[in-house]
Order: structure tokens, then sequence, then C-alpha cells
């Protein structure tokens, strides 16, 4: 197992290898996420054009397995920025950790840990970032799909030194798995202060 970080336009390459990650591992609960291609090749268009965007990849031979991106929320889309504005939160000062997606046989390895030590690493780099944030889907307890003994990742996240901040919310838009159409999804920033 390797990780190899790569950063503004060395991640056009990898476009591909990203969208097809991130269509396996948010197709299964919470996201279940029917992607597509056209969907993904636009939302990856942020990190392309930001310029400042990372890709921390995790390889077993040639082979992608895992990856966990992020940007300055500057450059992110207005949905992401919004809330932290509106809050009184400089957008400058935050670094956006956009996803981490890792293929089932590769989890329980500490790679998750090293994906966001990466992007923290990367933020204090670029200097002026106070804060690191994601945010996360919420589904109600008693979602149809969701599996039996399912676990949130709250944990994982709160001993890494995030937390939920209650007035950063947003949302977006894509097709469940068990839905003719794209609809909302409640969304919650988590937060981290970059010491």
């Amino acid at each position: 197992m390797q990780l190899e970080t790569v950063v503004g336009d060395a991640l056009a390459p990898y476009i591909p290898d990203l969208a097809r990650l991130r269509m396996t591992v948010f197709r299964d609960y919470p996201y279940l996420y029917d992607g597509s291609e056209a969907y993904e090749a636009e939302y990856l268009r942020t990190y392309t054009a930001a310029g400042q965007a990372i890709a921390v990849l995790a390889r077993d031979g040639d082979a992608i397995v895992g990856a966990s991106t992020g940007v300055p929320l500057a450059a992110e889309t207005e949905t992401l920025v919004r809330p932290f504005a509106a809050l009184g939160l400089d957008p400058a000062t935050v670094f956006y950790c956009g996803e981490s997606v890792l293929l089932p046989a590769w989890r329980g390895r500490g790679i998750y840990r090293a994906f966001f030590a990466a992007r923290e690493a990367y933020a204090r780099e670029l200097g002026g970032i106070a804060w690191m944030s994601f945010c996360g889907v919420v589904r109600p307890e008693n979602h149809p799909l969701r599996p039996l003994h399912w676990i949130p990742l709250d944990a994982v996240w709160r001993h890494f030194g995030y937390a939920p901040e209650e007035k950063l919310r947003t949302s977006f838009g894509w097709k469940d798995i068990d839905q003719p159409a794209s609809t909302e999804h409640p969304m919650q920033f988590w937060l981290k202060p970059l010491g």
C-alpha cells in the first residue's frame, strides 16, 4: 500500500479514478448515491479548476483503491461557501475536505487517519487556514435502507478532533438508489480548528 499526494493540475488524470471510487463507495448507506459519470465530471471540475486542490491517493500497485480530496473553501461552490459566510466565518480561512473514499477491503488499516493527516498538513502549508471542515449527509434513524448494524462515523471524526457545528448546514441534490429522480439531502458540517 502506498499513498501519493497530487495537487493542482496534477489531479486531472485521476478524475476518472476519483469518479469511480465516489460512485462505488457512496452507493452504500448512508449516501445511497446512484451516480452518473456526467454528474461526477461536473462535481470534480471544482478540484481541477481550483489550482490548490489536493487528492491523497491510496494505491495497491497500479490500482487506486482510495482517495481523499480537499480544496480551500473559497474555491468551492456557493452551496458550500454560503453557510460559512452567513455564520461570520471567512471562507478564505477554511479548508474543505471533499471526501474520503476507500474500498472495503482496505478499511481498518490506518489509511483513513493518513488521509486526514495529509489534508491537514497541506492546509497548514497553504497558510491562512484556521479551520478544517467537511460535511456529511443526515439520514433519519428509521430510514428504510439503513443496515441493521450500521454505525455512523461520528466517533471516528470526533477522535480526529472534528465536531459538528449545528448552525452550519446545507443540502445537496442527488438520486438515491431507491428513488426515481434526484432529491435534496440535508448535510451537516463538521469543524476542527487547525492548530
